[in-house]
């Protein structure tokens, strides 16, 4: 009622650029020194896990990123993380927050 009757959509853009940075470092290790190969191996390794990861994981990094530098010790999906996380992050709506933070707690990392 009231222009209530369809479930607003939560909006938030994830951005990925590890598989590009996986791509630059798979191009250096064409071209690098026997010294080189095993550090340049060893990173391709850790940023092509980095881009395997889904958007609810991103998502819930995000969060919990913010809270802890909040300072935000207690449940992620409880009502003082919701208030912490609107303010570490200004023009975040309630339900942006309240479903960001719900998602986070089913994401144990």
């Amino acid at each position: 009622m009231f222009g209530r009757g369809k479930t607003p959509e939560l909006n938030v853009l994830v951005l990925r650029d590890a598989d590009v940075v996986a791509h630059g470092i798979r191009q250096a290790l064409a071209t690098a020194t026997p010294e080189e190969r095993p550090g340049l191996e060893a990173a391709v390794a850790v940023a092509e896990r980095a881009a395997a990861a889904s958007d609810a994981e991103l998502r819930a990094r995000w969060v919990r990123e913010r809270l802890a530098e909040a300072g935000h010790e207690g449940p992620v999906d409880s009502v003082g993380a919701v208030k912490t996380l609107r303010e570490a992050a200004p023009g975040l709506s309630l339900l942006a927050a309240v479903q960001l933070t719900k998602d986070a707690a089913a994401h144990r990392p």
